[in-house]
């Protein structure tokens, strides 16, 4: 099996679908998760985005090591080709940043079962991480003597208090769905059999939201976190100023008036 996709009620789905290898990820399976990211984050159908596994006992284990390549092209020179290129030339953990992508819909993690090394170092690059009851985290790298190379260290510290963060780094252990919602690297935890169900009800209710208005909070919130107060504040008022006029924030006020349910069509 391979990377699917569908799209129901402006939902975008992507499907890992590797459950005989825990939905680990060859450097092909990479560049079709990447793909798909890509087509629905620019189809205007779309508005969220959620990304699961297949099978029931893993979201995503990482890089499939007995696939990946073994770094025949050497690092220096591997490292000027693009991300397509060098992904194919030994340096596939580039193909684990989505940063390049511009994802602008809400991404949405979806994780029931192991979601180890590379895996969680995709779920922490969504907007939002849910978990069911039988999800586990963990980046085991230095277990085999490895770093996680796709921003996991930096990620899981900015996702999670450093001493959590730290222990979870340095001795490679897993933690279990409620650790991992105590510590807030996941915004939900729903038993397995309602798993489906609550994370679909989520993503209705994001995508139901004025997709432009939502687009544009996933914008602030990411690029406005690090800037003085100053500087957010005017890319704040800009954003504002560019939803004013739009139809769907006309919409929005009216429906809130008459008291019904808006209409959005992203313009």
């Amino acid at each position: 099996m391979t990377i699917t996709s569908n799209v129901e009620d402006r939902i975008g789905t992507i499907t890992i679908d590797r459950a005989e290898k825990l939905n680990a990820l060859d450097p092909d399976h990479l560049r079709a998760l990447r793909h798909q990211l890509a087509d629905l984050s620019s189809d205007p159908g779309v508005n969220v985005i959620v990304i699961t596994g297949a099978g029931g006992r893993a979201f995503c284990v990482g890089a499939d090591l007995t696939a990946t390549p073994a770094g025949g092209t050497g690092v220096a020179e591997a490292f000027p080709m693009d991300v397509e290129q060098s992904g194919e030339s030994g340096l596939y953990i580039r193909l684990f940043d989505l940063s390049g992508l511009q994802i602008r819909k809400p991404v949405i993690a979806a994780v029931d079962g192991y979601c180890l090394g590379g895996g969680l170092e995709l779920a922490l690059q969504c907007d939002l991480i849910v978990a069911s009851d039988a999800a586990s985290f963990g980046l085991p790298e230095v277990v085999v003597a490895s770093v996680p190379g796709g921003g996991g260290a930096t990620n899981l510290m900015r996702a999670v208090p450093r001493a959590v963060a730290m222990r979870m780094l340095l001795t490679g252990e897993r933690i279990d769905a409620q650790r991992a919602f105590a510590a807030g690297l996941v915004s939900d935890v729903w038993p397995v059999e309602r798993f489906a169900d609550e994370t679909n009800a989520l993503a209705h209710r994001i995508a139901s939201n004025g997709p432009l208005a939502v687009q544009m909070v996933k914008m602030l919130a990411s690029q406005t976190a690090t800037l003085p107060s100053l500087q957010a504040f005017q890319l704040t008022e800009l954003a504002w100023g560019l939803l004013r006029d739009t139809a769907d924030r006309r919409e929005g006020r009216q429906a809130f008036v008459e008291k019904r349910k808006p209409v959005y069509i992203g313009r």
